[in-house]
């Protein structure tokens, strides 16, 4: 599959610690795909979002064994990226009304 910035940027995170990062620090998080660099990352948010980036931290985050009464599984290994917005910037998507 080709790396567009429509499937690099899969989904926001949305959690108390992150939003704790949006407000205090103007970082916000996303599940990236796998394969992606920090410079497509960049790209993608970018262009999708019409903001400016001063950095892109990635990271691979392992999938929890869990077990389901006699059956074990493990959830999908995944890639999370955390931006630092430029002073000013926002995504609107990510702000509540």
């Amino acid at each position: 599959m080709k790396l567009v910035p429509h499937n690099i940027v899969k989904a926001p995170i949305v959690t108390e610690k992150s939003n704790i990062q949006k407000d205090e620090f103007n970082k916000v998080s996303f599940v990236v795909d796998k394969n992606a660099n920090k410079v497509q990352v960049k790209n993608a948010v970018e262009y999708l979002f019409k903001v400016k980036i001063n950095k892109v931290q990635l990271m691979n985050v392992k999938g929890k064994v869990k077990s389901f009464g006699r059956f074990h599984g493990k959830r999908p290994d995944w890639k999370k990226a955390i931006i630092t917005l430029k002073e000013g910037e926002k995504i609107e998507l990510l702000e509540g009304t």
